[in-house]
């Protein structure tokens, strides 16, 4: 076994190419490893140092396109960064059988961010609280000059909210909460030096102490809506709608089911969140949280069926996206995922994206309700199956088309298929 040792004085003032160098010495790894780290694909290896502290390469998800999908009366065509292989597909089947009903429909509450400033050691806390809402203004005049820039472009500073909060281990808390307009960027650098440079001034006021001065990624007064409609007809019949609406039931009022309902949710969201840049880990954190505001962990979306009898279907939930700064502005793929998709402000990207999470709701309700989830994703799964057990170029759709029609996708059945294969000459 290869022994390791993980100090490594002065890794993060090596080069890149000396890091990887570096890396390879210490993992034991061989050429064919610094080959494969050293080929960043279309990020230049500079963009990746400035992007992530001890850079030694990059790790690159595949980038597909949904098509199908109208958004507010608007073609869109929808970039999605995923390893998943039924993802994509599962959004444009959705988008494809809602076209005649008129797409999705969306809205979006603001684009207010919250930071915290926690406040501790208080005797008053109630007092406290009336002492912070007594400087309003003087907090607005703080926090518009903390971000100017922000302010020129019609956001800033809005509203005042101040909680006391019992249960901590040395008393209450008070947690201001500073809602900021954060106009077209994500806002987490804007709101988090807002609360920097009010936090002192709230211990002054007070006599307390602040530890805490942090954005929320519970973005609830963000929130990206989206409704659609599938008529009888497009998704199958009355028993479909009544397996999905089943199916939706469950989840509500199940967390374990909610869990993995949820994350069928994520998987378009998140692929479209990653594929401009945006955070990934802030929209998932809002996400569950805003699942389990009620108290009880529940679904994203709701289903319902109209007067007519047609499928309805409906999704709220944070969307803190930007298009201002972080690598939405610095990886190229980002920007031109965003040009691909028209978009220029960050309304319209979260209400697409909001879109995208209903649609993969749909399609992964009504396998669920049909087929079942697996005939569908294994038949998609089953090329990567193929490239696991080694084929390449016409191989892999020969094999992954016999391994769906076996009905048994496994990498030893695609080695075993590989091989025979391959002993005959066949490749396509």
């Amino acid at each position: 076994m290869h022994t390791q040792n993980s100090r490594i004085s002065g890794f993060h003032k090596l080069s890149m190419s000396e890091r990887l160098n570096k890396v390879m010495e210490v993992a034991g790894l061989d050429r064919s490893a610094e080959a494969q780290l050293s080929n960043t694909g279309n990020l230049e290896a500079s963009v990746v140092d400035s992007m992530i502290e001890n850079a030694v390469g990059t790790m690159n998800i595949p980038l597909g396109v949904a098509t199908n999908m109208i958004v507010d009366g608007e073609d869109v065509l929808i970039p999605m960064a995923t390893e998943e292989s039924s993802v994509v597909a599962a959004v444009c089947n959705a988008a494809r059988q809602c076209r005649d009903s008129g797409g999705f429909t969306t809205s979006l509450s603001g684009s207010l961010m919250i930071a915290q400033v926690q406040l501790i050691d208080v005797s008053n806390p109630e007092f406290a609280r009336l002492q912070i809402l007594e400087n309003k203004e003087r907090i607005r005049e703080i926090c518009d000059q903390t971000d100017p820039v922000l302010l020129k472009h019609g956001g800033g500073y809005r509203d005042l909210e101040v909680r006391v909060l019992e249960g901590g281990r040395n008393g209450p808390m008070v947690i201001t909460h500073l809602i900021v307009d954060t106009r077209d960027a994500m806002g987490a650098n804007a709101v988090n030096s807002m609360a920097e440079a009010v936090a002192p001034l709230i211990a002054e006021w007070t006599g307390g102490k602040t530890y805490l001065r942090i954005l929320s990624n519970l973005a609830d007064r963000r929130l990206a809506r989206a409704r659609a409609t599938w008529s009888l007809d497009a998704i199958g019949g009355k028993s479909v709608r009544e397996g999905i609406l089943s199916a939706f039931d469950f989840a509500d009022i199940d967390p374990y089911r909610a869990a993995t309902h949820n994350k069928g949710v994520m998987n378009g969201v998140s692929s479209v969140v990653l594929a401009t840049g945006n955070d990934t880990r802030a929209v998932e954190a809002g996400a569950h949280a805003y699942a389990a505001r009620s108290g009880q962990y529940r679904s994203l979306t709701r289903w319902e069926v109209d007067q007519d009898g047609n499928l309805t279907g409906m999704i709220e939930m944070p969307m803190a996206v930007g298009l201002i700064g972080g690598a939405t502005k610095s990886h190229p793929t980002a920007r031109i995922a965003l040009e691909i998709m028209n978009t220029t402000t960050a309304e319209k990207l979260a209400r697409v994206i909001a879109a995208v999470g209903l649609a993969q709701n749909f399609s992964a309700l009504k396998a669920l309700a049909t087929t079942g989830i697996q005939k569908g994703h294994m038949a998609l799964h089953a090329k990567n199956i193929a490239v696991m057990a080694g084929a390449k170029g016409p191989e892999i759709d020969t094999v992954a088309r016999e391994l769906v029609e076996g009905g048994k996708v496994r990498v030893d059945i695609a080695e075993e298929i590989l091989l025979r294969m391959r002993a005959k000459g066949v490749s396509s």
